[in-house]
């Protein structure tokens, strides 16, 4: 089990939701905390409010050429990282016949690409370092084939494969732990800021993520399964859990209940397309 204390932690998407529940658990924790995101002003609020030593590091995920000077700056802190935790991302609310193609490369690049380049910057520095841990917040939805999702999915089944092909080649070999995460319906504004077909955000939630999990409950989650060097975490209830497990227990069973949950879903969608145009 690794004790906590002490260890560099590095958050993306640090501002709100689960990433700001995971600074508030990890100061608890007793860890030194590098907060990133895009909005300066929320992560220094954040920091303001921590009881241990933060550096606020913001930059812009999919602003590639910078992101090696980012990385510098972040080691430079402390001399080190200890856990990564690739957090920053953004959801879809839309059918594919309504999406622009253009959707599918912002949301692939913020939700995919962005954290494989980071977490790329840190390998060799956590193998000289004698090892470290990378967190993916992938998602259910990295599991199974969620209805209006259709690039989130991609993204998110595409982050779970990388980080589990990263972790057989550097779990052994560097000492470097894999974790990724797989969180059902949190209560964030995940959904309000969802991608629509055209490229705008929603601005509505939905009921189920309204009346999810709290944030800092999934927080603590993730901590625990760092701490415990946990290869993968599920944290959904219900049909979300049923489900993910399902995919590959009875995947018959699995793609009806899907398809007839996506035949409502979509009918749903219609219908609030409908009441808003």
């Amino acid at each position: 089990m690794t004790d906590l204390t002490q260890k560099i932690v590095w958050i993306t998407g640090a501002s709100s939701g689960i990433g700001r529940a995971l600074a508030i658990r990890a100061a608890e924790a007793g860890c030194q905390l590098i907060l990133s995101g895009r909005r300066q002003e929320a992560l220094a609020t954040l920091a303001a409010s921590l009881p241990v030593d933060s550096l606020i590091l913001p930059f812009e995920a999919t602003d590639y050429p910078s992101l090696a000077d980012t990385v510098a700056a972040a080691w430079q802190w402390r001399g080190r990282v200890d856990v990564l935790i690739n957090n920053a991302g953004i959801s879809q609310r839309c059918i594919a016949m309504d999406a622009k193609p253009e959707i599918y490369t912002e949301l692939i690049n913020v939700d995919l690409i962005a954290p494989i380049w980071l977490t790329q910057l840190q390998l060799n520095r956590m193998a000289d370092a004698g090892g470290g841990h990378i967190v993916a917040i992938s998602s259910v939805a990295g599991r199974i084939g969620a209805p209006l999702r259709t690039a989130y999915c991609a993204a998110k089944h595409g982050l779970i494969g990388y980080m589990d092909a990263l972790r057989s080649e550097v779990d052994k070999v560097h000492n470097i732990k894999v974790t990724n995460i797989l969180p059902g319906s949190v209560a964030t504004d995940v959904a309000r800021n969802a991608i629509t077909g055209d490229g705008g955000r929603r601005g509505l939630s939905d009921a189920v993520i309204d009346a999810g999990d709290d944030p800092l409950d999934c927080a603590d989650a993730i901590l625990e399964a760092v701490r415990n060097d946990q290869p993968e975490l599920i944290f959904a209830k219900d049909m979300e859990l049923g489900l993910a497990q399902m995919r590959h227990a009875d995947p018959d069973t699995f793609f009806e209940a899907v398809a007839e949950f996506g035949k409502q879903t979509v009918t749903q969608y219609w219908e609030e397309q409908s009441s808003t145009g």
